[in-house]
């Protein structure tokens, strides 16, 4: 049976990684983004046909083409002003969610309301406010009739980085045999608590989305990273003062994991701990063939480095964009910005393009699907 394409709107869009994860079959009728460094990615690596550089508040109906099967929002995750946060340019970035929803009712409005809707945010958003603001969101979708619920993936079912997310998908398309009674996987203690904290009419409004486990990822960090010979090592000082970065418990992890003869490469953030009373920066790495979630590049914590022992002895660098494009499951193809902090900030604004894909194939298209078959069968 051939299967019919699908359309998408996809909004805080970055650098289209939630495009390259629907994949073949999706359509995209808009994407938009603000930021114009995150909208020239977008533009080299799928054009500009589509692309509206704008705020989300500046945007109008008539701006939106056409009846779309999804809308896709990874709206940004600075802050979590939900609750009652219309304020429009006045409220904050998260509020850019209100802007995004604006529009969805007013296609609604005009009897163009996508049936699938997709926010993707951090995990804090489950429990922002005391919970106001998933309510806040849920309350949005199931006053104009949609149903909904929430999963939080962690990328590092996929790919070795540890990104989870929050993934809340609503739906006007027949959820029959997509939901299951109970919890189940990705159903995380931080979605079941999100959803024991709505009020009763939005508990009764929830789906528990049924996802099955994905299969076992094959790849670590050390199969994405670049040859040695092409990359920029830091000076032996400087790896020397990184290593005394460490506390007393990751010295002695680092120590334990080298003492064999086979290359170890660890991940490693530099954060500030309060010890003693006192701020300390310390290097906190971690050896389990994942990286840290990917993050953009501000502040002291944000770039990630490697640690890396073998036969040449103990060196360090920081990862690559290229690396962290690989991290997100970007191919090589995929064309990055020449500057490697712009490159980073595209990257750690996005999303990994393959729990995209992962929920395109099991959840996104058979709800999409199914009344069609069902049509069609009568």
């Amino acid at each position: 049976m051939s299967r019919s394409p699908l359309t998408f709107l996809e909004f805080f869009a970055g650098g289209g990684m939630a495009r390259l994860g629907l994949g073949e079959r999706w359509r995209c009728l808009l994407a938009n983004d603000f930021d114009p460094g995150k909208a020239e990615t977008y533009r080299v690596n799928w054009g500009t046909d589509d692309l509206r550089v704008a705020d989300v508040w500046s945007l109008r109906a008539e701006d939106l083409p056409g009846h779309t099967d999804l809308a896709w929002a990874s709206s940004p995750c600075q802050d979590f002003s939900l609750a009652g946060a219309r304020a429009g340019l006045a409220g904050g970035k998260s509020s850019a969610f209100w802007g995004f929803w604006r529009l969805i009712e007013a296609l609604d409005d005009e009897g163009r309301a996508p049936r699938l809707i997709v926010l993707e945010n951090v995990g804090g958003l489950l429990s922002s406010h005391g919970g106001a603001d998933i309510a806040a969101v849920c309350k949005a979708f199931s006053e104009r009739g949609y149903r909904f619920g929430a999963v939080e993936i962690d990328a590092r079912a996929f790919l070795p980085q540890s990104r989870p997310r929050v993934f809340i998908i609503a739906t006007r398309a027949d959820p029959a045999g997509q939901v299951a009674a109970a919890p189940g996987a990705f159903h995380t203690r931080g979605v079941r608590q999100a959803f024991d904290g709505l009020p009763e009419p939005l508990r009764r409004q929830w789906l528990w989305w049924r996802l099955p486990e994905p299969a076992m990822r094959n790849t670590h960090l050390a199969d994405l990273l670049e040859a040695d010979d092409a990359v920029r090592w830091r000076s032996p000082a400087q790896t020397q003062a990184l290593l005394a970065q460490l506390s007393p418990l990751h010295l002695e992890r680092w120590r334990s994991a080298t003492t064999g003869a086979e290359r170890v490469v660890a991940a490693v953030f530099r954060r500030i701990r309060q010890e003693n009373g006192f701020k300390v920066q310390r290097a906190e790495l971690r050896l389990d063939g994942l990286a840290g979630c990917l993050r953009t590049p501000g502040g002291g914590s944000s770039r990630q480095l490697l640690l890396i022992g073998d036969e040449a002895g103990v060196r360090s660098r920081l990862m690559t964009a290229r690396e962290g494009a690989r991290l997100m499951g970007l191919p090589d193809s995929y064309r990055l910005p020449p500057s490697e902090t712009a490159a980073m900030h595209v990257i750690g604004d996005g999303v990994a393009a393959p729990v995209v894909r992962f929920l395109a194939e099991r959840l996104l298209e058979p709800l999409l699907d199914a009344p069609r078959v069902s049509a069609a069968a009568e």
